[in-house]
């Protein structure tokens, strides 16, 4: 009675062992062919070809290495910067020195004031992006794809470079706040020159290599200019700890940056869900992937920048009683990045599978919706 059902699953099983072997075979076949060519060639030939080999082979696996492994990738990253014991606004005078007394008394020397949080998260973001990392977007390998195909659209080594630029649509939207509102008097003030540079070069391309097609010519790679981004905002930092620049914590000011911040996260929300609700292909969406790492970088960077402005407008939060649903904030953006899954699903809701763009989609709502109330708040 069961030989005809075993024999079924017997056929079942040797077909698909069949396609996989079909698979390889046809992978390895371009592979195969340069080998015999390669064998029957001078080593005139072989030598130089040999060298061109060897050069891809070190190339693909350092591309290997940087695509798939995560240098200091922290979801507590935010505790060491100790904001807690930040007793200043940014930009406002310190109060207490280098081993005083905490005291209400207590004074630093003159001309010293606190350091942004924000500039400072700013910073060490990009810096982990581009320089404990590889920033994979503009690598060569990266932007060849696989035979031509671009990486964003297969199931592989496309995770990293999603959550870096998930990272870096966080730290662009903050360097524009920065400019356009909080380091300005009321709006009236001049736009700082070093962070206008910020803005600039945060907003270029993030796929360029040392040479382009469209403009044909050499180009500035994508990590050099973001590295000289960094050093246009410690030295920002450096100069606001001497009192010779400014930066306006004020409410109106915190009302703005969490609204534009707001808005960038329901962009990304958005995303999610149309993703979700037109694409059920489940673990077999090879581009849901991207989506949900991109989202996660995205929430990633703003769990640093958020705690930052946290420290940067301490007052305004304590003194509109913003505390309690600002921390509670801050606690579901750490919840969102315990989602680490190791295959990411985009199956239907009602589905027996995992849904991870709806899961990423919920946490992000959270966020919004808290940031969105702080900000009525605010405004009244």
């Amino acid at each position: 009675m069961l030989d005809p059902i075993v024999a079924f699953f017997q056929r079942i099983f040797s077909a698909i062992g069949r396609g996989i072997g079909l698979l390889v075979a046809w992978i390895c076949l371009p592979f195969l062919k340069i080998g015999q060519w390669f064998t029957g060639r001078s080593w005139i030939i072989k030598g130089p070809l040999g060298i061109v080999f060897a050069l891809l082979i070190g190339l693909y696996g350092y591309f290997l290495w940087q695509a798939t492994v995560w240098t200091n990738f922290n979801p507590d990253y935010v505790n060491t910067y100790n904001f807690a014991a930040r007793k200043n606004d940014a930009g406002q005078p310190v109060k207490v020195a280098a081993g005083a007394t905490a005291t209400a008394t207590a004074t630093a020397p003159a001309n010293t004031c606190e350091r942004s949080a924000i500039v400072d998260v700013a910073a060490d973001l990009i810096d982990y992006n581009v320089n404990q990392n590889a920033w994979i977007s503009s690598m060569i390998l990266y932007k060849a794809g696989l035979f031509g195909m671009d990486w964003d659209n297969t199931p592989w080594l496309d995770n990293k470079a999603s959550f870096q630029r998930g990272v870096n649509e966080a730290v662009r939207r903050t360097t524009v706040e920065l400019v356009d509102s909080l380091v300005r008097m009321r709006g009236t003030s001049g736009i700082n020159p070093q962070l206008q540079s910020v803005r600039s070069k945060m907003q270029y391309e993030e796929t360029n290599w040392y040479f382009g097609l469209s403009p044909f010519g050499p180009l500035t790679p994508t990590p050099s200019q973001y590295r000289a981004a960094i050093i246009d905002l410690r030295s920002f930092n450096d100069e606001l700890a001497k009192c010779t620049v400014t930066f306006d914590a004020r409410a109106d000011n915190f009302v703005e940056f969490m609204d534009r911040i707001a808005s960038s996260i329901g962009s990304t929300s958005a995303m999610l869900r149309e993703r979700s609700e037109n694409y059920n292909g489940g673990f077999f969406d090879t581009r849901a992937d991207d989506r949900f790492w991109f989202a996660y970088g995205q929430l990633y960077g703003y769990y640093g920048v958020l705690s930052a402005a946290g420290a940067d407008f301490d007052g305004v939060i304590n003194q509109r009683g913003l505390a309690p649903i600002w921390n509670e904030s801050i606690k579901q953006l750490r919840a969102s990045l315990n989602i680490q899954p190791w295959i990411i699903s985009n199956a239907r809701e009602d589905g027996l599978f995992a849904t991870h763009l709806a899961t990423m989609g919920f946490y992000i709502l959270r966020v919004r919706s808290n940031l969105v109330e702080m900000r009525d708040i605010l405004a009244r």
